[in-house]
């Protein structure tokens, strides 16, 4: 369903966005009975003009949610498009007849997109590894009471809240506070966690870490300029689209239309270039 959904235009420009929110503001919203009967099209017929229907309605709803992350840096555009993904695996995995609307089912699904697009890309650093320190990363900015430190109580209170230790409190109040860590992870109850050390040593790090370090040096190394040149014209143009231009990067949306595929295989061939590079680059 995916691959044959049309979706209005979005690109991070901000004239675009702006646009954009209109046009899905205009979309009007289904009662039950229409969502009911076009849910049961989808589901019993296969019916995508019923799927398009549904999404079409719902497209605000990721809007809004894509207004709830935007403090982590990340294009709002991406977001939204993330978002939109995770609309579109509920709109094919709902049933009408369980007597849940849409949008509360849907919720679970852009969330969770949203969730994995930030953890891969914000600051482009493994920042969140276990369940409690995703709890911690997606709660502790609105939990604090105050721009200050936390206190001890405020620790304790956040611990016991989220069901996490003190230590991951406080240490991923130092992660966004961006001060010195210690290397070594803290002793630890039997969940598996890492601490800095384990990624910033670690040989499988992520594609997209290697990039970041090499945009830090201005663009300029060799090894870059290698890695990028062991790609094929179309997963180079990707790359380059996607995560080298200092304005304006192109959203998967945009390159979708571009080579006339899916947002969702625009991902792929981004995610096989990056590993692509990562052998080049250490070779």
């Amino acid at each position: 369903m995916t691959t044959a959904m049309n979706l209005p235009t979005l690109s991070n420009n901000a004239t675009s966005l702006e646009n954009y929110i209109h046009t899905v503001n205009s979309y009007p919203m289904l009662t039950l009975e229409e969502e009911t009967s076009l849910g049961r099209r989808l589901r019993d017929q296969g019916d995508v003009d019923a799927a398009k229907h549904l999404v079409l309605s719902h497209l605000r709803v990721v809007v809004s949610m894509a207004r709830k992350f935007v403090g982590y840096g990340l294009p709002q555009a991406d977001l939204i498009q993330e978002g939109n993904i995770g609309l579109m695996k509920a709109v094919k995995r709902f049933d009408p007849d369980r007597g849940v609307r849409l949008v509360s089912f849907a919720m679970h699904w852009i969330s969770a997109e949203m969730h994995e697009y930030i953890v891969r890309n914000w600051r482009m650093v493994k920042i969140a590894t276990t369940k409690g320190q995703r709890k911690l990363f997606f709660n502790l900015r609105s939990m604090k009471t105050s721009g200050n430190s936390l206190t001890p109580t405020e620790i304790t209170d956040i611990a016991e809240k989220l069901g996490v230790r003190r230590e991951e409190v406080m240490e991923m109040e130092t992660r966004f506070s961006g001060q010195d860590l210690t290397l070594e992870p803290f002793d630890d109850d039997g969940e598996e966690t890492y601490g800095p050390l384990a990624y910033l040593t670690d040989a499988e790090a992520e594609p997209s870490q290697i990039l970041a370090r090499a945009e830090h040096d201005h663009l300029s190394s060799t090894g870059l300029n290698n890695a990028l040149a062991s790609l094929d014209p179309r997963s180079r143009h990707i790359v380059e689209s996607r995560w080298l231009q200092e304005e304006n990067p192109a959203t998967l949306h945009e390159l979708a239309a571009e080579y006339s595929i899916s947002a969702e295989r625009v991902r792929q061939i981004e995610q096989k270039a990056m590993q692509k590079m990562k052998l080049a680059l250490h070779a």
